[in-house]
């Protein structure tokens, strides 16, 4: 087995929204390797593909580097001859995503397409949609092979899955955490809305997949930290105000909103709190 390769990382994009991938250098020379806005042709597990490299890792940051039997590495700078082949490309999906739309529409099939993908050698068209079940769409895919001469495949994905192949910017006003850093999508309950104190309006808890929203389970391990330090609603605290009741929590700001004993409701910070009675 051959020693794993030396030299800075490089993050990659494939595709104008999505988040950028890890490369290896591959056998490029450290005075040959690329740098950012640099078109390179990478070695993915689903094949190669020509990206664009974003920015280089540091060697010593080891976390971001793909395991010893990752095929993710870079395979050479692209020639200009790279660059027109993925722009040909790229007119062909645009094509294929138009022809394949009529034909869905035609037969009436419970499916929304949302991208097609061109292998980099040509050998076959990626058509991905989503659907509430399954789908018979054998007949389309016969027709497209007839039309394209090419190998098709359909890949039915989530709606989340769209909205990170799609991107977009949430109700926060910055771009989807799908497309910029989330590697997987993890289960979000309304549970975690709750505990986070947020409004259970479903359209303000739902992001552009329709979904919940991812950063109420990427936040809610900091919430579940920050809420274990204050004291629960209802306990009776000594503070250097007096004694009061705990009425309410703002987890994030650290801050308690109490009753004290002779009516008053003050918002104190929790290093106030002498000890709980």
């Amino acid at each position: 087995m051959s020693a794993p390769q030396q030299g800075p990382l490089v993050a990659v994009k494939l595709t104008t929204v999505g988040r950028s991938q890890t490369f290896l250098p591959g056998d490029l020379s450290p005075d040959a390797a690329p740098q950012p806005g640099d078109r390179v042709v990478v070695q993915t597990d689903g094949g190669t593909a020509v990206g664009t490299v974003v920015r280089r890792i540091p060697q010593l940051d080891d976390k971001r580097r793909p395991a010893g039997d990752s095929t993710q590495r870079v395979v050479r700078l692209a020639s200009r001859e790279d660059v027109i082949a993925r722009l040909k490309h790229q007119h062909r999906e645009q094509e294929a995503y138009r022809i394949a739309l009529l034909k869905i529409r035609e037969r009436g099939l419970g499916m929304k397409l949302t991208r097609v993908e061109q292998a980099f050698d040509g050998s076959k068209l990626v058509f991905y949609f989503t659907a509430d079940g399954r789908v018979d769409f054998r007949e389309l895919v016969r027709e497209l092979a007839s039309e394209f001469r090419t190998r098709i495949e359909m890949r039915q994905i989530g709606v989340r899955d769209e909205a990170k192949a799609l991107g977009g910017y949430g109700t926060c006003g910055r771009p989807l955490c799908c497309t910029t850093f989330l590697t997987s999508f993890e289960p979000v309950s309304i549970k975690m809305a709750k505990q986070q104190d947020l409004s259970l309006n479903p359209s303000k808890l739902s992001g552009l997949c329709g979904r919940l929203k991812c950063c109420l389970r990427f936040e809610q391990d900091v919430y579940e930290e920050f809420q274990a330090a204050l004291p629960n609603v209802g306990t009776r605290i000594l503070t250097g105000k007096g004694r009061g009741k705990v009425l309410g929590q703002e987890i994030l700001a650290r801050k308690l909103l109490v009753e004290f004993e002779d009516g008053r409701r003050i918002l104190i910070a929790a290093d106030e709190i002498l000890t709980s009675l």
